[in-house]
């Protein structure tokens, strides 16, 4: 379970971003007026304190748009590579809910060498005519502007590049320098929505403390509140009406909540998908005028232990030591990290609730927990070793049915695999997991395998290379979840039954994998399957130039550890009945 460096966390597994369809503005060319805002730093600043610039480059940013965020480095750079040529930076939040306080700290921990304005009401955001963030305008030494949009095409919605392609605002700024014309005055930017001042209504047919809340409540507060993977809250009327806008448009697109399973196929008890209903009502109260309402209509709130998604566990087991992840990613990525960890269990523990937490996060992509029990001997990539539990981008908490549970022997150890992405910026990390244990030993025992193949040779430029692996139950079982695993060149995933009478059956089927949300699938239901049947796992790649998150397509692709590489991987939680 691997990325890049580069790839934010999460990246598009909750976040709220968005890409809008509208046509950019084609403004090229108009002049644009002085304006002065406060700086994160107490000082004022105006466009006409630096007459003596050859350039202006104007960014519009955020503090929590994760698209953003992942242009912050790529801007420094820039700034370092025009600043000694004559060219000033700017970067302008008009965020309504961006305090100047949240746009100090934000400088602060991107380390943005060049002014951080405040635009409070948005003024110099609508004299601009920005509307996302990031977006960037070039002006000339008359404040003309001679480029708008992207600042390149490294980072998009659903993917990320070790390299841009295009280095859009880069290009600009050099021909402008040199004389000549923009060759591309205008892309289309991608971001979050400017959170601008909006005129509310207090009360109407839909209003957030009779509806809103609750839709909110149920679908999106699990990931978007402090301390988990969404990067702003969703907890408040406030910070519904701030990303109102950026609401409309994931849930109008179905990228919000994430969900890639297709609905043909199977019920699952995690689905996320909004009801129609549900749609409907957010739509309505949002261009309606999202009205607050009563408060006295408001629900309770939901309850949420603050440091674990599934409740305080019973029992914590961490790293036995912290491991110290380099800033800088080394030739052929950091190798996996394995970490031994005894629990002192004196008798078996039956586990009905797994949840593992990373302790830094923004280095961390993912943490596998294995159960080494007594005699055995411990090696990287033995199938036959159980996992235990683990997290990485997405949803990998183990939530098993009443009366089922992992068995840890007694005596057993522990073992974490750690995969580190460095930043940028040096970092400590010591990982743990979280363990619910079952009161008295359960009825069944949850078994974990996974079901892949190790040979395969993914050719270059192939758009749709067939992978398959196979699991044989050899006794009566029932299944309980499927999570599918590749890297960046996986293009779909489906698992299939073949009974024993020779019936086919799809269980699952992922159209458009994404490896930035590696989803788990809870089936609603344990799905009985006979002795003799056959779960077969088909995944596809596209290893061509048209999928963005290829490394390098010119390249044949075989299994690996490292993001570059690839791996398929069909994990399968499942039951003998025995």
């Amino acid at each position: 379970m691997k990325r890049f460096v580069f790839v934010f966390g999460w990246f598009a597994c909750c976040a709220l971003q968005t890409v809008g369809e509208e046509k950019p503005v084609s403004d090229i060319g108009r002049q644009i007026a002085n304006f002065r805002l406060p700086s994160c730093h107490g000082d004022v600043v105006s466009l006409a304190d630096f007459k003596d610039k050859k350039a202006i480059v104007v960014v519009f940013t955020g503090t929590a748009c994760p698209l953003n965020n992942q242009f912050m480095p790529v801007l420094v750079k820039l700034y370092h590579e025009f600043a000694a040529r004559g060219v000033q930076f700017l970067a302008i939040n008009a965020n309504a809910q961006d305090s100047l306080s949240d746009v100090a700290r934000h400088a602060k921990e991107f380390k943005i060498p060049f002014p951080v304005l405040k635009d409070a009401g948005n003024k110099v955001a609508d004299v601009f005519r920005a509307e996302r963030t990031p977006e960037a305008f070039l002006l000339d030494a008359s404040h003309r502007l001679r480029y708008r949009g992207r600042i390149s095409d490294q980072f998009g919605i659903g993917y990320a590049r070790p390299q841009p392609k295009h280095d859009f605002l880069a290009d600009a700024i050099n021909q402008l320098l040199a004389g000549e014309k923009v060759t591309t005055p205008i892309t289309q930017p991608e971001g979050c929505l400017i959170g601008r001042e909006i005129a509310t209504k207090k009360t109407g047919r839909i209003t957030y403390a009779r509806q809103i809340a609750r839709i909110l409540q149920e679908n999106c507060q699990e990931c978007h509140r402090p301390g988990q993977i969404g990067p702003m809250p969703l907890l408040t009327y406030q910070d519904a009406v701030a990303w109102s806008g950026t609401i409309r448009e994931v849930v109008m697109q179905k990228r919000m909540p994430p969900w890639y399973a297709d609905p043909r196929f199977g019920s699952f008890a995690n689905d996320r998908r909004l009801s129609k209903k549900e749609i409907d009502l957010l739509l309505e109260w949002i261009d309606s005028g999202l009205a607050e309402g009563d408060p006295k209509d408001l629900p309770p709130p939901k309850k949420f232990d603050p440091g674990w998604r599934l409740g305080k566990p019973d029992l914590i087991v961490a790293m036995p030591k912290a491991f110290s992840v380099p800033a800088k990613m080394p030739a052929g990525g950091v190798p996996y990290q394995y970490f031994h960890v005894d629990p002192g269990f004196k008798e078996d523990r039956w586990v009905i609730r797994a949840e593992a937490k990373a302790g830094a996060p923004s280095v961390v992509h993912h943490v596998l927990v294995f159960i080494v029990p007594p005699g055995e001997r411990f090696f990287p990539g033995n199938p036959k070793t159980p996992a235990l539990g683990g997290t990485a981008p997405g949803d990998m908490p183990l939530i098993l049915p009443s009366g089922v549970a992992k068995k840890i022997p007694a005596g057993s150890k522990l073992v974490f695999q750690m995969h580190y992405t460095p930043n940028g910026t040096p970092a400590k990390d010591r990982s743990s997991i979280g363990l619910t244990f079952a009161k008295k030993p359960p009825r069944y025992e949850a078994q974990t395998v996974p079901i892949y193949t190790l040979r395969f040779r993914i050719p270059p430029g192939a758009d749709n290379h067939r992978v398959e692996a196979s699991f044989r139950f050899d006794k009566n079982g029932h299944l309980l979840n499927f999570m599918p695993h590749m890297h960046l060149r996986g293009k779909d995933f489906r698992y299939v039954a073949i009974y024993p009478d020779g019936k086919k059956e799809t269980l699952l089927f992922v159209p458009r994998y994404d490896f930035n949300w590696q989803s788990v699938y809870r089936l609603a239901r344990p799905l009985p399957v006979p002795k003799g049947t056959i779960i077969q796992c088909i995944a596809h790649y596209d290893n061509s130039a048209n999928n963005p998150n290829n490394p390098d397509p010119t390249r044949a692709v075989y299994w690996g550890d490292q993001t570059w590489q690839e791996m398929m991987i069909g994990w399968l939680d499942f039951y003998y009945d025995e």
